[in-house]
């Protein structure tokens, strides 16, 4: 015959459970340890802004003043260039004229072509500032740029500095690209939210 849960046994029985799931869950590794989040963040979290970026990103193969350069070619023959990998380090200013135009940080990471089908890179990069209220602080953008796309989302997925907890999306549209030598001059515009 099944017995019946009294009220009595019920708290007793889920004061046990409460007390090993409790138990359980404070075991953590010697590297880690649990933190408030109003306590720790005080001050740095008050209220989450959106921003728009609007800038140009100069991506320069050409040389003297190489700003991308391969680090890995592809293995073989491929239609779309897939394996092949680039380092970068390139200016980003807030006109098209790399010349004329002031300069507000640089784009630093790399990308590679990640498709055998398409010319599409996955990008990892930073977008560091060196200019005004953000100098210093850095967007991190990862994510799939199909090249010959009028306008491409990469997700944002992080930040230092000012960027601390931001997200959200960045459009990338060619403004001119070189099919000699491979210069791209690039449109970026970033929703970011931070706090």
């Amino acid at each position: 015959m099944a017995k019946h849960l009294t009220p009595t046994r019920f708290v007793v029985v889920s004061t046990v459970l409460l007390f090993l799931c409790q138990f359980i869950s404070c075991q953590e590794e010697e590297y880690v340890r649990s933190l408030n989040p109003k306590r720790h963040l005080a001050g740095m979290m008050k209220k989450q802004k959106l921003s728009h970026f609007k800038f140009y990103w100069h991506d320069t193969y050409s040389a003297p003043n190489a700003t991308a350069v391969p680090i890995i070619q592809p293995a073989g023959p491929s239609p779309t260039g897939f394996g092949s990998v680039s380092m970068i380090d390139d200016p980003i200013t807030v006109g098209p004229d790399l010349k004329t135009s002031k300069l507000v940080g640089r784009a630093q990471g790399l990308y590679g072509i990640a498709s055998q089908h398409e010319v599409a890179l996955l990008m990892a990069m930073n977008f560091w500032f060196v200019e005004g209220k953000y100098n210093g602080s850095s967007i991190s953008v990862m994510g799939r740029n199909q090249v010959f796309n009028k306008v491409r989302e990469m997700p944002i997925i992080g930040g230092s500095g000012l960027f601390r907890f931001a997200t959200g999306y960045a459009h990338a549209s060619t403004h001119t690209f070189n099919l000699t030598n491979g210069d791209a001059v690039v449109e970026y515009n970033l929703y970011v939210l931070h706090y």
